[in-house]
């Protein structure tokens, strides 16, 4: 899983078309919007070795809390980089994801706090 094409191109699809921070580009200032960037993006990839990959310093902004004036630190990794950290995301959840208590429900995808209570009512 960890090196197949169809994860890598659903971690560029992902990290590149439906994450929210798509446009947001990283301390190397590059960002992939159109397809034929996303297809350079692929061919740069396609043979990379996890274990030899070199991991980019983040680009540190501070933003707003939501109900004051105070700034939080907020890193933005690399496209590289967040590709890199969604190939894995994809090859690990399905273990551990069947490893996992019938009901243990925090930071689980696609588990909310109804289907918590659910077993309860």
């Amino acid at each position: 899983m960890m090196r197949s094409k169809a994860n890598l191109l659903l971690s560029i699809r992902k990290v590149t078309q439906e994450n929210k921070g798509k446009r947001t580009a990283g301390i190397d200032g590059y960002k992939a919007l159109t397809q034929t960037e996303r297809e350079n993006l692929f061919e740069l990839l396609k043979h990379y070795n996890l274990k030899s990959v070199k991991v980019k310093p983040v680009r540190r902004m501070y933003i707003e809390k939501k109900n004051s004036k105070k700034l939080r630190p907020l890193g933005i990794p690399v496209i590289k980089d967040r590709i890199y950290q969604n190939i894995v995301k994809n090859a690990l959840e399905p273990q551990w994801e069947a490893k996992f208590e019938p009901y243990s429900y925090g930071f689980r995808p696609k588990r909310s706090t109804r289907d918590a209570i659910r077993p309860l009512a």
